[in-house]
């Protein structure tokens, strides 16, 4: 009978001196550990954990606010740390948002400010009201001697005026262009201004219903976005004074903003409680539909890096998105906030500000568990990897489970509810009625396309 035997050399484990340990094989690949992904699932548990724990989204108001709701507020692009914000009294104020004081207000307009932008090349700044005047302001701090009360604002006469242009209707949206010295107005017509006549130069008009807001494209200078009160949306070429294309929709569109990044995306909010991606090449279907909000989307607002929006709704909630993704990443709301009318990010990215009708501006982190305190090479490095971490077990049950839940107030709570009940019974009636008629009669209706009425120039891919 052959035995075998298992052999080894003795080298491997018996020591070569008495004071030397025994040698352990031992593998220092971390990638080939047999706990890796358990142990790198606990960490990122860990993370999330440590993630909402820390979520503290609010930073604080701006100064003492207005004496009257927040309607409307304007960044200044060439810095990060400049505003500006218009009220419904007529003042509006430049603020400045590192101190968090106001650098200079102005009253403005008789009745409310309905839109307000910073000049790109210059401190100035243009705003528009109910008044049916356009003015234009200098915000450079160096004009002015000394700082004026709440009350003195009210009672100093063209303190920082430049120059009034007078139109023949109230306005109600105002943007400048990113380079030439033009701007556009929106009310009753379209017309596009020159800075330096006192009249305006063209009307771009195409339809007979007001204009409620206007948006130059920020990288294709010349393209004109407009929403008006009969459900459309129209784009315009200032270059030949005329519309490119318009689209009408289900409901009012209530605010547009640009893509930074990508020239022919916008975004539209609705009083159908939801946002829109557009592509200007094809108005025929929506990118993307931003969903979540109970009541009309009042602003919307693309960040710098064109990958996330900030939506401000009438539901008194701050929703954050992600541009490929339809529900919010994070809800930000407070018990006093009262319906939002605008919403901004910062041009740094780091941070979102709104402006409601209990006459505040709020500042908010857009990254609830961000802190701006300076970091160690070691602390970023941890960071990033819990970040990298997140983003590779996002889809577990439990991961998933703790970086979606949020608290919100319980109005929007109920009504969010009674929304799904209402949108699954319209579903159920759908399908029932596809069920028992005539095959192919019923189309299925895509969630991007169901809310489009038509378009105005009818194409081969529409």
């Amino acid at each position: 009978m052959k035995i075998k035997t298992i052999s080894r050399s003795s080298d491997t484990y018996v020591p070569v001196r008495n004071t030397q340990e025994s040698a352990l094989p031992r593998n220092l690949n971390p990638a080939l550990h047999p706990f890796e992904r358990a142990r790198e699932y606990t960490k990122a548990l860990t993370a999330t954990k440590m993630e909402r724990m820390f979520a503290q989204p609010f930073v604080g108001q701006l100064g003492d606010g207005h004496r009257d709701g927040v309607y409307c507020i304007a960044k200044n692009f060439s810095t990060t740390n400049q505003i500006a914000s218009g009220s419904g009294d007529g003042v509006i104020k430049y603020w400045n948002m590192t101190s968090r004081r106001e650098a200079v207000s102005f009253k403005a307009h008789y009745g409310m400010v309905s839109g307000l932008v910073v000049t790109p090349k210059q401190s100035h700044m243009l705003s528009c009201g109910d008044d049916k005047t356009i003015k234009l302001w200098s915000v450079d701090s160096e004009e002015f001697d000394r700082s004026y009360g709440d009350d003195e604002v009210y009672t100093a006469a063209n303190k920082g005026l430049i120059k009034t242009f007078l139109g023949e209707h109230s306005f109600k949206g105002i943007d400048h262009h990113r380079e030439e010295e033009l701007f556009v107005t929106g009310g009753a017509t379209i017309q596009l201004w020159d800075m330096s006549r006192s009249k305006y130069i063209s009307d771009l008009s195409w339809g007979a219903d007001n204009i409620t807001t206007v948006k130059f494209n920020q990288t294709e200078t010349n393209i004109i976005a407009s929403a008006g009160s009969d459900n459309s949306i129209v784009l315009y070429d200032v270059r030949t004074n005329s519309p490119i294309q318009k689209v009408v929709t289900s409901l009012r569109t209530n605010c547009i903003a640009w893509n930074p990044m990508e020239a022919f995306n916008f975004a539209t909010g609705s009083e159908d409680h939801n946002g829109y991606l557009w592509d200007m090449r094809n108005l025929g279907r929506s990118l993307n539909v931003y969903k979540d909000h109970v009541a009309a989307v009042m602003d919307i607002d693309f960040s710098p890096t064109g990958e996330e929006l900030v939506t401000g709704s009438y539901d008194k909630t701050i929703r954050i998105f992600r541009a490929r993704e339809g529900h919010s990443r994070d809800i930000y709301h407070t018990k006093r906030m009262q319906r939002i009318f605008c919403t901004k990010f910062t041009t740094d990215a780091r941070y979102i500000l709104s402006g409601s009708d209990d006459t505040n501006i709020r500042l908010w982190r857009a990254n609830a568990a961000d802190r701006a305190n300076v970091k160690s090479s070691r602390q970023r490095a941890k960071l990033e990897y819990d970040a990298a971490l997140k983003e590779r077990y996002k889809h577990m049950p439990e991961i998933k489970r703790i970086s979606r839940h949020r608290h919100v107030p319980i109005t929007v709570k109920k009504a969010g509810e009674i929304k799904r009940t209402e949108i699954e019974s319209l579903k159920k009636r759908e399908e029932n009625a596809r069920r028992h008629s005539k095959p192919g009669s019923k189309p299925f209706a895509s969630e991007r396309v169901k809310h489009i009425r038509g378009t105005a120039i009818k194409d081969d891919k529409n």
